[in-house]
C-alpha cells in the first residue's frame, strides 16, 4: 500500500489515539496475526472493537477517551471506541482518523429523548480507515449484546464498503441516520467534547453522573 505525505500523518500517534502505547501495540499484533491483506486487518480490528462493551460516556474523565484505556477497561462510548479502532489501525500500519457527526436516533426511549431534548444526538464519533487508496467510514459503536437488546442486526464491515450505523432495526423501522457531518480529526477533541456535551445536554450529563443514563437506544 502506497501512502502519500498527506495521509502519512494519520499513521502517527496522538494524545488520545495513542497507537504507540504498548497495550495498543500488543493488541494490534495479536488481533491481526496471520491476516494477509490490509482489508482483513481492518475487518479483524473492527470486529474486536465493535464488541467492546458500549457504555455511557464519562465526560468527567478525559482518560476514558484514550485508546489504551478503552482496551484496558473493555468499555467505552462511541468516540472512545472509535479512538481505539483508529489507534489499532495505525499500530497495524493502516492510516486512520476520527470523524464526528450529528445523528438522529429514532428508537430512543421517551426517557432518553427527554434527557437529550430531542432525537438528534450531537458529535457521534466514528472512524475512517484508508484501504486501497479510499477512506472508508466505519462505526464500531454498538456491541453484539446491545444490538440484540435493541433488536437490530450487528453492524458488519467487509473492508470494501462504508459501515455506518444501522439504518433500520430488524422490524424495518428507521433506527439511526446521519444528519450533519463535522469532518475528520487526527485525534479525539476530548476537551471540546466534554465541554460541549455538558453545554448541550445538561440533563443527560446530570443523569450520567448519577448513574441513571444508559446507552442512547431502546433498552430493556
Amino acid at each position: 500500500m502506497t501512502i502519500n505525505d498527506t495521509n502519512r500523518v494519520f499513521l502517527a500517534p496522538a494524545e488520545y489515539v495513542d497507537s504507540d502505547h504498548p497495550r495498543v501495540q500488543e493488541a494490534a499484533a495479536r488481533l491481526t496475526q496471520g491476516a494477509a491483506t490490509a482489508a482483513s486487518i481492518a475487518c479483524r480490528l473492527f470486529d474486536a472493537v465493535r464488541d467492546i462493551a458500549y457504555t455511557a460516556p464519562d465526560f468527567d474523565r478525559l482518560e476514558s477517551f484514550r485508546a489504551s484505556t478503552v482496551l484496558a477497561e473493555g468499555r467505552g462510548y462511541c468516540a472512545a471506541k472509535a479512538s481505539a479502532f483508529t489507534a489499532l489501525c495505525r499500530a497495524s500500519g493502516l492510516p486512520a482518523r476520527l470523524g464526528f457527526a450529528d445523528v438522529s436516533n429514532h428508537l430512543a426511549t421517551p426517557r432518553v429523548l427527554e434527557l437529550m431534548g430531542g432525537d438528534v444526538f450531537a458529535w457521534h464519533g466514528y472512524a475512517e480507515v484508508m484501504l486501497d487508496g479510499r477512506w472508508l467510514k466505519v462505526s464500531p459503536t454498538f456491541d453484539s449484546a446491545l444490538c440484540a437488546r435493541m433488536g437490530v442486526a450487528v453492524l458488519a464491515f467487509d473492508g470494501t464498503h462504508d459501515a455506518h450505523l444501522q439504518p433500520f432495526d430488524q422490524a424495518g423501522r428507521t433506527f439511526m441516520r446521519y444528519e450533519k457531518m463535522h469532518g475528520s480529526f487526527h485525534d479525539v477533541p476530548a476537551r471540546f467534547l466534554a465541554a460541549e456535551m455538558k453545554r448541550l445536554y445538561p440533563r443527560a450529563y446530570a443523569a450520567i453522573r448519577a448513574g441513571e443514563f444508559g446507552p442512547p437506544a431502546r433498552m430493556v
